[in-house]
């Protein structure tokens, strides 16, 4: 399994920067952050900054959209960013959330979504693409490589993940649910006409190393205030039973609003009705056992990544702990001594 982290691009950058840095040197293989530009500082340059100063890991927004970034941009970043650092950079797009409801915005079509990763692959992959109907084609892409992951959570999403994508985005690390909706996107792809097997998969959810459980879901318990945006809009289209598990829409029934202006920060304001059963499925907390049992069941589902978001007060402590005594029992077992 790989890992990653998920970070905000706060200011000072250097600090992005520095997490970025230790997670390389803890054994971890992935940088994301979040794309919202009206909240935080630009990604993009702060992910040739991450890209500067380490060595192997790969950098990604998690997620992009199509809506506040014209989409020839997106790839054109991607492909510049490869030719610098060697190919190590990796995409992955949703309908829109913060970044388009911060100007007033809804997230885009899934029509329009799917049309995105068409051109964002191609032309980050330096392969012709057809736009407004001109070929177009990035000249000097040509060694350019890229995977495009799709975020989703609705059935109609999962499906465009299945027929489109290179790898599947969720973010909850409930394995119920997990299951779910990784059948739902492989069902998808074998239906395509694609390999199912070649759809990788990245889960991204909190992780708090520690034996204060009341503690950490307190500081991430906020997760479950953004995963509510993604399960309200399912719930608009579909109602609250039938398309989607119960598990997933049950639980913002309390949802009375949210604040972007606390996006994705511990202890805001707007999380409150999410139940400590919510937290404690959609997050890993506890001691470094009980992470260890959930990465396993998540791996066993098919997961190939798992990404910590670390919108938390532990995060340097997680971070090590992850390098010391996670990341070798699950990839390492025989060489690992959890201590």
């Amino acid at each position: 399994m790989h890992f990653g982290i998920v970070l905000q691009p706060d200011p000072p950058a250097s600090r992005v920067v520095e997490l970025a840095v230790a997670a390389e040197n803890r054994g971890f293989d992935y940088v994301w952050t979040f794309d919202s530009h009206l909240l935080w500082q630009e990604p993009y340059v702060i992910h040739s900054q991450i890209l500067s100063a380490t060595r192997n890991v790969m950098v990604g927004p998690m997620v992009t959209n199509p809506l506040s970034r014209d989409v020839t941009v997106t790839a054109s970043t991607h492909a510049t960013l490869n030719s610098m650092f060697g190919n190590r950079t990796v995409c992955s797009i949703g309908r829109g959330d913060s970044a388009v409801r911060t100007l007033s915005g809804k997230p885009s079509s899934l029509a329009t979504l799917r049309a995105a990763v068409k051109v964002i692959s191609d032309l980050g992959n330096g392969r012709p693409t057809e736009i407004n109907g001109t070929t177009v084609q990035i000249p000097w892409a040509s060694k350019s490589t890229l995977d495009v992951y799709v975020g989703a959570y609705g059935p109609r999403a999962l499906d465009l993940c299945g027929q489109v994508a290179d790898g599947f985005l969720l973010q909850l690390a409930d394995p119920d649910i997990t299951k779910w909706m990784i059948e739902r996107v492989k069902n998808a792809a074998a239906d395509a006409g694609r390999n199912p097997d070649d759809i990788k998969v990245c889960v991204g959810a909190p992780a708090y190393i520690g034996d204060d459980l009341e503690h950490q879901r307190d500081q991430c318990r906020w997760f479950g205030g953004m995963v509510g945006n993604h399960v309200a809009d399912i719930v608009a289209r579909y109602g609250s039973s039938g398309a989607v598990p119960q598990a997933l829409t049950e639980y913002i029934k309390g949802r009375v609003g949210y604040d972007y202006n606390e996006h994705g920060r511990a202890g805001n304001s707007h999380a409150d009705f999410v139940p400590d059963e919510i937290v404690d499925r959609f997050c890993i907390l506890g001691p470094a056992p009980a992470h260890i049992s959930k990465l396993q069941e998540l791996q066993k589902l098919g997961v190939d990544q798992f990404a910590i978001y670390l919108q938390h007060d532990g995060q340097d402590h997680t971070l090590a702990e992850y390098g010391r005594a996670i990341i070798p029992v699950i990839n390492r077992p025989a060489d690992a001594i959890l201590t």
